[in-house]
């Protein structure tokens, strides 16, 4: 009877910490069916994954306004139930302190300059998969060992600042995204450095009526050519447009850029991208889609083109 009760007064004093705290399971599901063709290669029957993951995030009550959070994140081959790197928390691992203050966090997550940027414009598909932007470039980017100040929202303004800790092996990194979203108006701004190697790129999103228009500029800079000959800068581009019917939406993104710099395929082309594509919206959660993707490269022989017919199913939990 003594323990009984002691047990029952532990668990009196704990309610009230449980009832601050919560923990939600979450995640994306995103598979489709595809015929691809990759250079002079014959086309195939593929089924592809588009970035599914599986995450865990929480968050306590400290009071007065503080909290505190953390976010643990899986990325997963939906195709064949595989994780997608050697990191099982490859897409996020972070912990985070919040108030008017704005937040802190530490660990791992991907560069707001992304998301600020590239990401905003790609809205067909979530940039995933073969119709991903295969041109964006990824200099300077880092996911780990970052510590992150990220600003309260003053009148639709918010920035993220980050450091990356290179630990002795290998360059610091410095990230900064700026985003602004006000009534129909979406602008963003992104720039990452680390070594030699660094991009900044400018977005612009605009809703009217039932047509959305974006697009983003980017300037790569590697600092050092990648391959003989080629720049160790260039400018990459895309422009974006979707157009909303009901539950049905109608998307086409155009991308180009010139050879240089270090990214798509280590400098060794230039090219442009075109997607098409359709989504219907079963719900706020789940939507069909269906989506034509093609990359005209420079590189000699067709050795870079990709092109891609595709339908699939997303879906939100």
């Amino acid at each position: 009877m003594k323990k009984i009760a002691i047990a029952a007064a532990i668990a009196a004093l704990s309610a009230p910490v449980f009832a601050q705290s919560s923990v939600t399971l979450w995640g994306r599901i995103n598979t489709s069916v595809e015929s691809i063709k990759v250079g002079n290669n014959d086309r195939v029957a593929s089924m592809v994954n588009n970035n599914s993951r599986l995450g865990f995030k929480g968050t306590e009550d400290l009071g007065s306004g503080l909290k505190a959070s953390f976010a643990l994140e899986h990325g997963l081959n939906s195709d064949d139930g595989r994780q997608t790197s050697s990191a099982f928390w490859n897409r996020e691992a972070s912990v985070q302190l919040s108030g008017e203050f704005g937040a802190i966090r530490l660990g791992r997550w991907t560069p707001g300059s992304y998301y600020a940027t590239a990401d905003y414009v790609s809205m067909h598909n979530h940039d995933t998969g073969t119709s991903e932007d295969k041109l964006y470039s990824g200099a300077g980017f880092t996911q780990t060992n970052k510590v992150g100040y990220f600003t309260p929202n003053v009148n639709g303004f918010n920035g993220e600042f980050t450091l990356h800790a290179g630990e002795g092996v290998d360059p610091r990194g410095y990230d900064v995204a700026l985003n602004y979203d006000q009534g129909p108006m979406h602008l963003g701004a992104g720039y990452s450095k680390q070594g030699s190697a660094k991009q900044y790129a400018i977005r612009g999103l605009y809703e009217l009526g039932a047509f959305t228009f974006g697009g983003y500029a980017q300037r790569e800079e590697s600092g050092t050519p990648q391959s003989p000959g080629a720049k160790d800068s260039r400018w990459i581009g895309r422009a974006a447009v979707m157009y909303t019917l009901g539950q049905s939406e109608f998307h086409l993104n155009v991308g180009g850029t010139k050879a240089g710099a270090f990214s798509f395929n280590n400098g060794r082309n230039g090219g442009k991208q075109y997607t098409v594509a359709y989504n219907y919206n079963l719900s706020k959660r789940t939507k069909v889609y269906a989506f034509y993707t093609a990359v005209d490269a420079s590189t000699p022989n067709k050795r870079d083109d990709l092109n891609s017919l595709a339908a699939g199913i997303r879906h939100n939990f």
